[in-house]
């Protein structure tokens, strides 16, 4: 049974001057919880928002362990104001006025983990590690490396730095989840990538994959969902 909690659905006003459509799940005071996970949707143009059946599966389970849980529509997505841009800069900037007043909100929270899905997952890659007052931890789901150029204006070289920062970084955690039937990536790309990833000179962060067999971009089947509930429930507890 999911912990009972208190929703706060409405808007958020944050530094960068867009209104959020904003949606957050409490645990109960008496949890005592000092665990935030914010999670960030696909890509907008498409039909992304934060209500993807993906986020929701993992919502259930972030409840289940506790966390407070923010999901929100990103500028022009839903009732957010503003517009999104072409690179995805905006975006990013929003994340971490979003997570910062948050935290001013909740200054006991000392763990936070950044979801991102799709499109998401480049967003949550430019969110920095917090360290040393929070421990941060990255999941990047189904990070859409082939179309990754048209999807930010050939904006790459900053998502490819973004990532850098986090795999330096020694207090970073840093996950990668994806399916190996993603319709947008293949899986010999994916694969391609991971070694590239691997390899990169002063790595010192805590670096896991996860390749999900018989997923598809959209885990749309029970059986992917079930493996991609279980890969991050192994992964942050």
């Amino acid at each position: 049974m999911v912990p009972s909690v208190q929703t706060s659905e409405g808007s958020r006003s944050v530094s960068t001057g867009v209104t959020l459509q904003v949606n957050i799940w409490y645990p109960r005071p008496e949890l005592d919880s000092k665990k935030l996970a914010i999670l960030l949707h696909p890509w907008s143009w498409l039909g992304g928002n934060m209500h993807e059946p993906t986020l929701k599966v993992l919502t259930r389970l972030l409840q289940h362990k506790n966390y407070y849980v923010i999901r929100y529509n990103s500028r022009g997505v839903g009732k957010s104001s503003g517009w999104p841009s072409l690179t995805g800069k905006a975006e990013g900037e929003d994340l971490k006025a979003l997570v910062q007043e948050f935290l001013a909100e909740k200054p006991e929270v000392d763990s936070l983990t950044v979801i991102g899905y799709s499109y998401g997952s480049l967003i949550a890659s430019l969110h920095p590690v917090l360290n040393p007052k929070v421990k941060t931890s990255h999941i990047l789901l189904s990070y859409p490396i082939s179309p990754r150029g048209l999807l930010t204006m050939f904006h790459t070289g900053m998502y490819s730095l973004a990532l850098r920062d986090i795999l330096c970084n020694p207090d970073a955690r840093l996950l990668l989840i994806y399916g190996d039937k993603d319709e947008f990536t293949s899986k010999s790309k994916y694969d391609e990538w991971v070694d590239t990833l691997r390899q990169t000179d002063g790595l010192k962060a805590r670096f896991d994959i996860i390749p999900v067999m018989n997923a598809n971009h959209f885990w749309q089947s029970d059986g992917a969902r079930i493996a991609l509930q279980q890969a991050v429930d192994s992964w942050i507890s």
